[in-house]
């Protein structure tokens, strides 16, 4: 029966309430976080975050023993532990942003965990019956009280519909969106106060990382979307026997929620459980990495969170998967960069490296270019010869770690994610097969995507998007100049006139019109033979287009040659 969908758009900082307004709201939330960055020895911070009026004397006078238990990585993990989960979660998502943290602070972060106690079921009971709008006994024929997992954010208990299928629900916590609300609104206040007074500002968009945490924290805690993940899953690998993603019970799916069929099987990495039941390990491990590199490589969608208790081995050994609310998304243009750049490194070329970061956006143009090659040919240098299967992935992110951060190097969130995943998939290769190579499996995938990157029809395809490009910006020149000249009538724009002969002026705009009328047909001609390519390239009449594109790029190289001189004049 259907569920009560509920409506509310996630909102952004555009209409949060003043600072002064949220704190005087949040008090207690705010005299919570001060003491407890006290406690934990971070006392310095009180004024810089405007805290100290939270905090009385005799307590900013004391330090708590639990300042000594450990470094500040330590104190800092027990601090977002303490504040809740929505701390906790931004800790996780900082300990995927090694371009932010440093090493030290991102190998404490990894540690942060997500387990609470469990809700009573009344409550639980409650919930479902108010999302499902019906009795509980009507909806389930069974409903375990016992959940079967519990986090920060909602937990999974078993249950049976009333056609005797099994299925595990998932429900969010009562009450936690409006806790997550304050904190992300708290958090938000925080990032401003430190991206104003602190170095960290000059070099990050701290607000902007807080409102990309609030974005994604409350994409997760709307279980619909988690449901759309699940069948997007399915339908990427339907039909194929190595993957078992369970079917969503949209029916029974709400904002706060989540049906899904319930899957039987081994946990992926009960080494003895595997063995007493004759499955192979060793395929188990080369499957689970082949799923990875297909949803990668093929799907550019990724299950982001590949952590053991989210995967079973049924028993015809397909992998089952569980926990769709973490996921990667890797689109075509950032695939091409990564393609790019893992050529270059094959090559050794660390100045094509760089410029492929900058191109990619990850290298700022002030970054110290030479210094950039250097960490890159050392980081080379060490990988150099090493068989793939003695290759880490582990050890080779904590090996980019340091260079990301001290260049100050901006990859994608999920690139991070990207890398979480890989890392975490060895972890459960290794456990599975000792000798388990996950390089050596992803080596194909990437070879034969570096060599549809340099195919003709791709090539074709690139030519004919950049030449479209071209025209698009040459037609929207004249747009350009007009809002220029409006610009300058409105004096926004102050312009110093050098007065010089009139014969000058007017071979100056002659040249400037026969350049741009040679840049016009240059763009035809490269479109054309873009086309051209692509048609050769699809096999369709061969011999004529192969005849004709020979002339259009003899044609292109020649207008090019006569550009090239005119604007040397």
């Amino acid at each position: 029966m259907p569920g009560n969908q509920h409506s509310g758009e996630p909102h952004g900082t555009i209409g949060l309430p003043t600072p002064f307004g949220r704190r005087r709201r949040h008090v207690r939330r705010y005299r919570e976080i001060a003491q407890i960055l006290l406690k934990h020895g971070f006392g310095q911070f009180l004024d810089i975050l405007e805290l100290a009026p939270f905090v009385s004397l005799p307590r900013r006078l004391l330090r708590d023993e639990s300042v000594d238990t450990g470094g500040a990585p330590v104190r800092l993990r027990l601090v977002l532990e303490e504040l809740g989960p929505t701390f906790v979660k931004f800790g996780q998502i900082l300990s995927t942003r090694p371009d932010i943290v440093p090493p030290a602070y991102l190998h404490e972060l990894v540690k942060l965990q997500d387990t609470v106690p469990p809700v009573q079921f009344d409550a639980i009971r409650a919930s479902v019956e108010a999302e499902l709008d019906a009795p509980l006994e009507t909806l389930f024929s069974q409903f375990e009280p016992t959940p079967l997992a519990s986090a920060s954010l909602g937990q999974v208990h078993a249950a049976q519909l009333p056609d005797g299928q099994d299925v595990v629900v998932k429900v969010q916590r009562p009450g936690i969106s409006a806790t997550v609300e304050t904190d992300l609104e708290i958090l938000y206040d925080l990032s401003r106060l430190v991206q104003e007074r602190t170095a960290l500002g000059e070099v990050y968009d701290l607000v902007e990382i807080a409102d990309d945490f609030a974005a994604t924290l409350r994409a997760e805690m709307d279980y619909r979307r988690e449901g759309r993940n699940a069948d997007r899953f399915r339908s990427n690998f339907a039909g194929e026997s190595v993957l078992y993603v369970p079917a969503v019970y949209w029916e029974y799916t709400t904002r706060r929620v989540l049906t899904l069929e319930r899957i039987e099987g081994i946990r992926i990495d009960a080494v003895e459980q595997l063995e007493a039941a004759g499955i192979d390990r060793h395929q188990v491990a080369v499957n689970a990495a082949q799923i990875v590199m297909r949803e990668v490589f093929d799907h550019g969608f990724f299950h982001a969170d590949p952590h053991p208790g989210n995967f079973v081995v049924m028993p015809d050994a397909t992998i089952g998967a569980m926990d769709f609310g973490m996921v990667g998304h890797i689109d075509r243009a950032l695939k091409d960069s990564l393609m790019r750049l893992f050529i270059v490194s094959v090559r050794r070329d660390v100045a094509g490296m760089a410029d492929e970061l900058l191109r990619m956006g990850v290298a700022e143009p002030r970054v110290d270019r030479r210094r950039l090659e250097r960490d890159l040919r050392f980081l080379l240098e060490k990988y150099r010869d090493l068989p793939l299967r003695e290759i880490r992935a582990q050890e080779l992110v904590n090996d980019i770690n340091p260079v990301v951060f001290r260049h100050h190097l901006h990859f994608p969130t999920d690139l991070w994610l990207l890398a979480k995943t890989l890392v975490m998939l060895e972890g459960v290769g290794l456990q599975l097969d000792p000798d388990f190579d996950m390089l050596g499996v992803a080596m194909p995938f990437a070879q034969r995507k570096a060599a549809e990157l340099s195919s003709p029809v791709a090539v074709g395809g690139r030519l004919m998007e950049a030449a479209s490009d071209l025209v698009d910006e040459l037609l929207h020149l004249p747009e350009q100049w007009r809002r220029i000249v409006q610009q300058i009538e409105q004096g926004q724009i102050r312009l110093v006139v050098a007065q010089e002969p009139r014969e000058a002026e007017l071979e100056r705009a002659d040249r400037m019109v026969r350049r741009l009328a040679a840049t016009l047909v240059l763009a035809a001609f490269i479109l054309g033979t873009a086309l051209l390519v692509s048609q050769v390239a699809a096999g369709q009449r061969a011999v004529l287009f192969a005849t004709l594109g020979i002339f259009a790029i003899s044609g292109s190289i020649a207008f090019l040659v006569w550009l090239l001189a005119m604007l040397r004049r």
